[in-house]
């Protein structure tokens, strides 16, 4: 062959070796288009996610994670519960351990997955999850001194027997189907708190902060910086499924966003994203925005021990006349709801924003404006006026030392009777009588204001009675002879003497200075009060967290003043102060949120078991009263009752739709909306299904999903044996 490039020309070998290098480009060229086509992308092993958080770090110990989001979603990865909610199917699944229910609902049989280690397990001294970790964990909790009675109220009741050294029995004393979600808690070691009381369980801070679990993640180490507290996670080789691709994970917990959106580029995610007052995220552009929901609503509970809310009208008329799109738009919220029972279909609810039924169901109610009951009352003087022989201007003014004279018929009256104690004198020129009234005091005189006119026989017995109003001030005259005027005016438009347009109602009048007059589109709407002359003013308690609170407090203060219905807002500085006024009750309207996690069981909250008690003894007020509105009522506990407690889905279904039917008719509270939540990571970062999330931790329950790394793999029945029949078929020349 060399023989053969000497015998070329020099210009006809460089052409030659053109060709060379053109057939192997354009071989390596096919050969990864062959790749290429005959392979996929797949997560592969490895990189490290880092993620923002704005908190403070406490001891990561499962049991008190309960109000700490941010430690709340370490744990979820650090420790394993014996089951676990999964998100994508909003269903609770097994996780260390195969749960087994009895038909029943009362027998819970959790057997642990075999070879399970806890995370400081080693070849040379292995340390498995056992039963007696199971029987630690829960029964920990049932002790009178465990410090977080909270969670003591999930195991009430609840009898926990070990049946071997992998398998552990819960056995109720009545059915409840709920019971799994109470077996996501995650597990502990008994070792590490051997010797420690129950009662100090909340202060083992070496344990705190250097926790040891049995989760997909183990915890390396916690370092404070100038900017954050960091604490590393990393992937833990466990005996079961699923399988992590992220090898470490790295929690960065700042004091505020500002300061970490100053480290943002060394961050994957963000958790809880703040958005501007458009509603965006504030998040960079290199940042994925993905929303998403928990199940939990914000709503105005009413206190229906106060006895204002009796009156079911007021309730629903506050019900209608609450616009939560003006509610929801002013928050930058989105979800609207108007019933706690979350996992049902609610559009086609009944009581949406309407003022004008609004109004009739306070028109209704035992609250009215002045105007109506100013009018309702000058009505009932009419109407006794208007029968009977006595007649008389109903409007009068008059000085003092002046006399009203009055005139009759004594076709009707004998010369015998009295107006107001004065003898009635016979007139000689018309042939009927009269009597003067006098107006400086004594027997029969015209006071200022309303006077009762009594016309009595010699007996005493009473003929007839007329309301007369007397004044002595021209301005006052003047408007109570406009309010007279509107009043016939009124009389004759509700017995349809009158055209259309001059007709008035209940609506066209306003209440001046204790007189009606026409009502002018620029007046307020005056507060109403109740036959006793007491006002509609209500106190409304919310929390100073989140701020969001205090912005929809006064927006229902402004949409309830067009009601009608005076709204005091109270907003203590201090949480301590705002939990002592909630479990007092010390409030007519409470504007708070519930969270029903991941079994949207509604009965804590609106059975009556939930309700607080006072028997004059603080030390018999409940933390655990979840029943905001003090509502009770026997059918709702009835349902309640039923859909814990079947098994049965059309039983729970039909249960559900009679609870919300009840709740419906007695609207013990307003529901507002359900929080968006804003979650934000980076592009770089694959895999990310959040799902329907019952906490913010749960979108680590889809972590075996994410991955930063990528590799290519064959297709099914592919391999680099096949290039050389690719090469010869259509598609390699296409």
């Amino acid at each position: 062959m060399f023989r053969l490039f000497r015998v070329f020309a020099k210009h006809e070998r460089t052409i030659l070796y053109c060709f060379i290098v053109l057939f192997f480009i354009s071989f390596a060229v096919l050969l990864r288009r062959f790749y290429i086509e005959n392979t996929i992308l797949v997560p592969d092993r490895g990189g490290t996610y880092i993620e923002g958080s704005v908190g403070e770090l406490q001891p990561l110990i499962p049991w008190f994670t309960v109000t700490n989001d941010v430690n709340r979603d370490i744990v979820s990865l650090v420790f394993g519960g014996l089951q676990k909610y999964n998100p994508e199917t909003k269903e609770i699944e097994d996780d260390l351990a195969v749960l087994q229910v009895s038909s029943d609902n009362r027998i819970y049989t959790v057997r642990l997955i075999e070879n399970l280690e806890w995370h400081d397990s080693t070849p040379e001294n292995p340390h498995y999850v056992t039963s007696d970790d199971v029987l630690f964990t829960f029964q920990s909790i049932q002790d009178p001194d465990f410090p977080n009675s909270l969670l003591r109220q999930n195991f009430l009741g609840v009898e926990i027997e070990k049946v071997d050294n992998r398998t552990v029995k819960f056995i109720l004393e009545k059915p409840y189907r709920f019971f799994a979600s109470n077996l996501t808690l995650g597990l502990l070691p008994s070792k590490s708190f051997e010797g420690v009381p129950i009662s100090k369980y909340d202060q083992v801070l070496d344990f705190g902060f250097e926790p040891i679990g049995a989760g997909p993640y183990a915890f390396k180490g916690l370092v404070q910086t100038d900017l954050s507290v960091e604490i590393t996670l990393e992937r833990f080789s466990r005996a079961l499924e699923p399988f992590y691709h992220l090898e470490r994970i790295v929690f960065r917990v700042f004091p505020d966003y500002n300061t970490l959106l100053s480290d943002i580029r060394n961050l994957d995610g963000i958790r809880l994203v703040p958005r501007n007052n458009e509603g965006e995220p504030i998040v960079p552009r290199s940042f994925h925005a993905t929303n998403y929901t928990l199940p939990q609503y914000v709503a105005l509970f009413l206190n229906l021990d106060k006895e204002v809310f009796v009156d079911e009208k007021l309730r629903l008329g506050l019900q209608l006349g609450t616009n939560k799109q003006a509610i929801v738009n002013t928050i930058n919220e989105l979800v609207i709801i108007d019933t706690p029972l979350l996992e049902i279909d609610n559009t086609d609810w009944r009581y949406q924003y309407d003022p004008l039924l609004a109004q009739g169901a306070l028109f209704s109610s035992d609250w009215n404006l002045p105007e109506k009951v100013r009018l309702q009352r000058l009505l009932e003087k009419w109407e006794a006026n208007s029968v009977g022989p006595l007649s008389a201007e109903p409007i009068v003014y008059l000085d003092t030392g002046a006399s009203l004279i009055i005139t009759g018929s004594l076709v009707d009256v004998r010369v015998s009777a009295t107006l107001n104690g004065i003898p009635i004198e016979k007139s000689t020129e018309t042939g009927a009588w009269r009597v003067a009234l006098p107006t400086h005091g004594g027997t029969g005189s015209i006071n200022m204001g309303y006077n009762l006119l009594r016309l009595e026989d010699r007996r005493g017995r009473i003929i007839d009675s007329f309301y007369i109003w007397r004044t002595t001030k021209s301005k006052e005259y003047k408007a109570a002879s406009l309010e007279q005027k509107l009043l016939d005016q009124f009389i004759a438009s509700r017995a349809d003497e009158l055209p259309p347009e001059e007709q008035i109602v209940v609506s066209d009048l306003y209440l001046e200075k204790g007189f009606l007059r026409r009502k002018f589109s620029t007046d307020p709407t005056d507060i109403r009060i109740n036959n006793r002359g007491e006002r509609l003013s209500l106190k409304l308690l919310t929390s100073a967290r989140p701020p969001q609170y205090k912005g929809i407090a006064k927006t229902i203060q402004a949409q309830w003043a067009k009601l009608g219905v005076h709204v005091g807002i109270e907003i203590p500085e201090t949480r301590a102060e705002f939990e002592k006024k909630l479990i007092n009750r010390d409030y007519d309207i409470l504007l708070f949120g519930q969270s029903l996690l991941d079994n949207l069981d509604s009965y804590p909250y609106w059975h009556s078991s939930g309700i607080q008690q006072f028997t004059g003894k603080r030390s018999d007020l409940r933390i655990d009263a979840y029943n905001l509105s003090q509502y009770s009522s026997l059918e709702a506990d009835t349902l309640l009752e039923v859909i814990r407690e079947t098994g049965n889905v059309e039983e729970q279904d039909e249960a559900l739709n009679d609870l919300q039917e009840r709740l419906k008719e007695d609207v013990p509270s307003i529901f507002l909306y359900t929080p968006l939540y804003t979650y934000a990571y980076n592009t770089r970062l694959n895999g990310i299904r959040l799902g329907k999330p019952s906490l913010h931790s749960d979108r680590f329950l889809t972590l075996h999903r994410w991955y930063i790394k990528e590799d290519r793999q064959f297709k099914s029945g592919k391999s680099w044996m096949s290039v050389i029949p690719w090469i010869f078929s259509a598609s390699a020349w296409q």
